[in-house]
């Protein structure tokens, strides 16, 4: 059964009164603040009958009602309008975002950086799914003996970099012509198609290249570990800390729930990934509370959307925060800084 017109405006006035005070809402306290023309009786019933069917529910010490995820899901699906950013938060993500980045993970630290400061909650950014990029340049430097470092650079703009051990009696004019050739016959192929033997016959076909088998082998080894966590997901995360100061994660145990699962960047990725598959065709894609299948995120509500590259959708950014956040305003201002991105990995 749905609900009838006079049940959604209490519901979300509950909803509204309970985002801005974090105090369960009575029927007085909704007179107080709203224009109702019902009696306080009538709305108690409502609120009753609204809890009934699972959109409110009632704190054990309060006689108030906070809304459920099912309240909260009705309320973002139905009932919120999303709000136009203000000309002044245009222009402050603008200045934040308006430097020119030479790659697209400092770009994407920055848009991180900028959404957790315009929402005051946790903002991450995934970087671009890059099975479809192609190797453009790998360079090998030695940092001391035995000690190089291997640096992918790939046709999204994305740079790699991984140091590696190899025999310390190698040189680096050795090591360099490894690279070049490595680099000479991969440059242009896709990562999907990149493997041990492609990167083994690249450097062997490459006759400057004068090492026994067994040497070059092991150096190609860790080439090719390198070109292939290139393509890696990664998370850049920002505002963990602002959490602690929400009421809702005051218990230690359930910040510390909070927080072990953030550390897991492999994870949080691989969530959005999969979240993101599921909704492909919705502009922001909004989890809340037991919809978050990731653990110690049951009070939460996690809403991302996804930038391109080159007219393909690309990677993921977002925002976790607490059930009772500013749906509207952050939607917003995730939609408006997206837009930034895709106009600077336009360029």
């Amino acid at each position: 059964m749905g609900l009838d017109d006079r049940k959604k405006v209490v519901l979300q006035a509950i909803v509204d009164d309970y985002v801005a005070t974090c105090e369960p809402v009575g029927s007085k306290s909704l007179i107080d603040r709203h224009d109702f023309t019902v009696s306080s009786a009538t709305l108690r019933n409502d609120m009753a009958e609204l809890e009934q069917m699972g959109y409110l529910e009632k704190p054990h010490t309060s006689a108030g009602r906070i809304p459920s995820d099912k309240g909260y899901r009705e309320y973002v699906n139905s009932l919120m309008k999303v709000d136009h950013l203000s000309d002044e938060e245009g222009r402050e993500i603008r200045s934040k975002l308006g430097e020119s980045f030479d790659e697209i993970a400092t770009l994407l630290k920055a848009a991180s950086a900028t959404l957790a400061d315009q929402t005051g909650y946790i903002s991450l950014a995934v970087t671009p799914k890059l099975t479809s990029s192609y190797l453009t340049q790998l360079k090998m430097l030695m940092i001391e003996p035995g000690k190089v470092l291997v640096v992918v650079v790939l046709s999204a703009g994305v740079v790699k970099n991984r140091m590696v051990r190899i025999p310390d009696f190698l040189t680096q004019e050795q090591i360099a012509q490894i690279g070049n050739a490595v680099e000479q016959g991969l440059s242009g192929m896709p990562l999907s198609e990149i493997s041990l033997i492609t990167v083994a016959t690249a450097a062997k076909d490459n006759r400057k290249v004068e090492l026994p088998d067994a040497l070059l082998n092991q150096v190609l080894y860790e080439a090719y570990t390198a070109i292939k966590q290139a393509d890696n997901l990664d998370v850049y995360m920002e505002g963990k800390h602002r959490m602690l100061s929400l009421p809702e994660f005051s218990d230690t145990r359930r910040a510390q729930g909070l927080f072990d699962t953030l550390s897991h960047d492999g994870l949080i990725a691989g969530y959005v990934d999969e979240v993101t598959k599921e909704d492909e065709k919705k502009e922001y894609m909004i989890r809340i509370g037991q919809e978050i299948t990731l653990e110690g995120l049951d009070e939460c509500s996690f809403i991302t959307t996804t930038y391109t590259v080159g007219g393909k959708v690309a990677g993921n950014i977002g925002v976790i925060g607490p059930k009772r956040m500013e749906y509207s305003k952050v939607i917003s201002q995730i939609n408006f800084v997206r837009m930034m991105l895709d106009e600077k990995l336009k360029q």
